[in-house]
């Protein structure tokens, strides 16, 4: 996987319990068009803390351009903003 650390914009909800579960992001690399993802399937949800940051990872599965891949997206818990960490 590449490491990209790169800001997208997500769409996603937060259950009774606080729980957020991503569902779809849209991301700009370079100057290709905006590209909406939807997230297929959450592996696996940790925290770590990155440069002092609280942060939930998300490992995920989806179909990107006809193939699928694996990649990480990171929620900052402090700021509220979403990363596309990984691809």
């Amino acid at each position: 996987m590449k490491v990209l650390a790169l800001p997208i914009e997500m769409v996603s909800y937060t259950d009774s319990k606080g729980t957020i579960q991503p569902i779809r992001f849209r991301m700009q690399i370079d100057d290709e068009p905006m590209q909406v993802i939807k997230i297929d399937k959450i592996i696996c949800v940790d925290r770590e803390k990155l440069a002092g940051n609280n942060m939930l990872v998300y490992k995920c599965q989806s179909v990107i351009s006809g193939t699928e891949k694996l990649y990480e997206i990171k929620y900052e818990l402090s700021t509220c903003k979403w990363i596309l960490f990984k691809i």
